[in-house]
């Protein structure tokens, strides 16, 4: 999905609002309703914005996406080298864990949710873990390549791992109600890399 960069400062607000809910409840946890009260908008003006919550919910996730192209395409242009960009991406995370309000990945939260979402946002789900597994992958083949990282399998199998690892460090978190856990089980995933087989 494009996302039209002229959306109204309303609808941003409606998106930002939604995003937050998605993140502490996923999908079926919130309805216009909810958004109504925080955002002091009527239900009709929510479904003038995005007729359906499917339009709303694929339009959070399409704006996300960008926002994580943009954010990664960042690291790379001010964070030098492989294994420092990736420790910024996962410090990235370790913030927002310690910030309640932005704790879980908005996209890891609707994938447990796949089989019952709407088909237009389960294939922005999809195309989000395709986004940054394809990120992952290339820095780790140029960590490789460089004699930075030390891969067991493929890139592509290294990044689904590692991607594994830092989305199930966010649940573990939050789990245990204890945000510095993250940090903590990313470390050894950060030095398996590193280090010889």
């Amino acid at each position: 999905m494009h996302v039209d960069i002229e959306l109204s400062d309303k609808a941003r607000e409606i998106i930002a609002c939604a995003k937050a809910l998605l993140a502490v409840g996923g999908y079926h946890s919130f309805s216009y309703a909810d958004i109504s009260d925080a955002v002091h908008i009527s239900k009709p003006s929510i479904h003038h914005h995005f007729p359906s919550k499917a339009d709303l919910v694929e339009t959070v996730v399409a704006v996300y996406r960008e926002e994580t192209r943009a954010g990664l395409a960042q690291l790379e242009r001010h964070v030098h080298g492989p294994l420092e960009q990736l420790q910024g991406y996962t410090n990235f995370w370790a913030t927002c864990v310690r910030n309640r309000d932005t704790s879980f990945c908005v996209c890891a939260m609707l994938a447990a949710e796949l089989p019952t979402l709407p088909a237009q946002v389960a294939a922005e789900v999809r195309g989000h873990f395709v986004d940054l597994s394809e990120w992952l992958s290339s820095l780790l083949n140029r960590g490789a390549a460089d004699g930075v990282f030390v891969l067991q399998g493929s890139p592509r199998m290294e990044a689904l791992a590692f991607m594994a690892s830092v989305h199930g460090a966010m649940l573990s978190a939050r789990a245990h109600g204890d945000p510095e856990l993250f940090t903590q089980i990313l470390q050894p995933a950060l030095r398996r890399l590193t280090l010889p087989a």
